[in-house]
């Protein structure tokens, strides 16, 4: 039998575009989209039809009741994430949500605390994790192959945020609703792979916002300083101003005896022998990975590869940096 999935919210973007996380289910034979929800009907039919005709519905409670599905994507606008989170904790439906969670970590906290007190499966789709430039950093950390620790740089300047608009989220634009701009979107996924890589908690020690080059609400450029107990440094360097469709964005995990950098999707390593290509861009977008990944540990009864928990501490960071920011 296949697996029957019912989505909230997918006015997000990531339902079509980007991660394209329902395209993704639709095309998998072994799942069933059996509901869509959104509270605009106007744009929960528009992707209904993009998805082969689930049912439809404005109401996520309703379409649970009726559809009562094996499991749950929830999308969504951020300020409405962490109610739809403890709902479906509290109901014991096993779930994928994207990140935020919520539009502060406070409120991440809150559903990350509930998630373990009922061992619930609530998977969060980090998917940068899935990116063969971390399997490869982390051997090369259990080798020794770093030496000491230097520093971690993650820089990805994506596409004008009008392309939330143009995707039908235009409430990304929106602090109140969004929780914050590129940083809080994109930043997160910078922060949680150096909290991941480096092995502990980290610290703000400096950030700057700017909502210059467009003039939303939001910030469209945001560049953070980190720094762990051990005194490994990170730069977070992200924004929604490259001039054309695409991004410009490299990583870089350093140390006294190796550098390993990704950059247009290859990975290569340098030491004092010389340079390699150690892995080649990967074949699969990291979102499909992502999902492959997570529905395959419900399955079998493995908890998420990334929850909750991983979301807070990064969120965390986030509004440390937000905070920081405002006073600077």
């Amino acid at each position: 039998m296949p697996i029957r999935i019912a989505a909230i919210e997918v006015g997000h973007w990531h339902s079509l575009f980007d991660a394209a996380y329902l395209k993704t289910l639709a095309k998998m034979p072994d799942v069933q989209l059996v509901g869509v929800q959104d509270p605009d009907p106007a744009m929960v039919a528009q992707r209904a039809a993009q998805l082969g005709g689930p049912s439809v519905f404005t109401d996520y409670r309703e379409m649970l009741s009726k559809t009562q599905p094996d499991f749950v994507v929830a999308l969504g606008r951020h300020s409405a994430m962490a109610g739809i989170a403890h709902f479906l904790l509290d109901e014991g439906y096993p779930f994928l949500m994207e990140k935020p969670m919520g539009v502060n970590a406070r409120e991440v906290r809150g559903i990350a605390d509930k998630a373990a007190a009922k061992k619930a499966f609530a998977a969060v789709p980090l998917f940068q994790r899935y990116h063969p430039f971390v399997s490869h950093a982390r051997r090369m950390l259990a080798e020794g192959a770093f030496g000491p620790v230097s520093h971690f740089h993650f820089r990805s300047n994506r596409a004008s945020s009008a392309r939330y608009v143009s995707w039908g989220s235009p409430w990304m634009l929106d602090p109140a609703v969004a929780g914050g701009g590129c940083l809080r979107n994109i930043g997160l996924h910078g922060i949680d792979l150096f909290l991941h890589l480096a092995g502990e908690d980290a610290q703000v020690a400096g950030a700057q916002l700017s909502s210059r080059a467009f003039g939303k609400g939001v910030e469209d450029y945001a560049a953070v300083l980190l720094r762990t107990p051990g005194g490994v440094l990170g730069t977070i360097e992200v924004g929604n101003t490259f001039p054309a469709q695409g991004a410009d964005g490299e990583w870089k995990f350093s140390g006294r005896d190796a550098l390993l950098v990704q950059q247009g999707g290859s990975v290569r390593c340098t030491t004092a022998a010389g340079e390699q290509e150690v892995a080649e861009p990967q074949a699969e977008p990291l979102a499909v990975v992502a999902v492959r990944d997570v529905l395959a540990r419900w399955q079998s009864g493995q908890p998420p590869a990334t929850g909750p928990e991983d979301c807070y501490r990064a969120m965390r960071v986030v509004d440390q940096a937000y905070e920081i920011a405002r006073q600077g």
